[in-house]
C-alpha cells in the first residue's frame, strides 16, 4: 500500500490518491511496480503496457468497499480481472458476478484463503479493512512517499491494537519513495 510519511493512504475526502501530488506516479515507481509486483496494476494499465503472463507474487486481491468504488467511479466493475477479486462490504450490491462480496467475518474468510494453495493475497485498501485484517497480515509492503498531508484515511483505521512487525527489506527509489517490507514479528 502507498502511504505518506504521516501514515495516510488517501486524503480526507477518500478520493483516489493514485497520481495525486502527494502520491506521484514517477517513472521509477512504475518501473519498480512492473518489476516486482506487476499484478498490482489495474487491468487497463497492464493491457496498455503489454503486461501479461504468470503472476509473480499475488493471485488474489482483497478490497474494501470504498476502495472498490473508486474503480466503479472510473467505469470498472473489476479493476483487477487478472486476479481473484474479493470485496468486503456489508452494503454493496454485486456489480460483477466474478467479484466475491464478503459480508461478514473478514478474518475467517482470509484465514480460509491463506489455507488454500496458490500465491499470496494482496490487500489494496482501505484503512478500515486493513485494520480489521491486521491479525491475519503476515507481510507489509509499504510505498512510503515523501509527503506529509496532516489528515486523511489512516493506513490502519481502527481502535488501538498493537502488532509488531520486523523490517526485512528497504528500497530507496530515485524519486524519494521508500519501499519498506516488514514481516510479522
Amino acid at each position: 500500500m502507498a502511504t505518506t510519511l504521516d501514515g495516510y493512504i488517501a486524503g480526507p475526502n477518500g478520493d483516489d490518491p493514485s497520481g495525486a501530488d502527494y502520491f506521484p506516479l514517477t517513472p521509477d515507481v512504475i518501473e519498480f511496480i512492473i518489476g516486482q509486483y506487476p499484478e498490482t496494476l489495474p487491468g487497463p494499465a497492464r493491457t496498455a503496457m503489454g503486461i501479461d503472463g504468470p503472476h509473480k507474487v499475488f493471485d488474489t486481491v482483497l478490497e474494501g468497499r470504498v476502495s472498490y468504488e473508486i474503480g466503479l467511479a472510473a467505469g470498472m466493475t473489476d479493476a483487477y480481472p487478472h486476479l481473484r477479486h474479493l470485496v468486503f462490504s456489508t452494503t454493496l450490491k454485486s456489480q460483477n458476478p466474478v467479484i466475491e462480496i464478503v459480508r461478514d467475518n473478514a478474518q475467517k474468510r482470509v484465514r480460509a484463503l491463506k489455507a488454500e494453495e496458490g500465491k499470496d493475497l494482496w490487500l489494496v485498501g482501505g484503512g478500515k479493512l486493513a485494520h480489521s485484517l491486521l491479525p491475519e497480515i503476515d507481510r507489509l509492503v509499504l510505498k512510503q512517499n515523501r509527503s506529509i498531508i496532516g489528515s486523511g484515511i489512516p493506513l490502519f483505521n481502527g481502535p488501538f491494537q498493537p502488532h509488531m512487525f520486523q523490517p526485512v527489506a528497504e528500497t530507496l527509489l530515485d524519486s524519494g519513495v521508500r519501499v519498506l517490507t516488514y514481516d510479522r514479528a
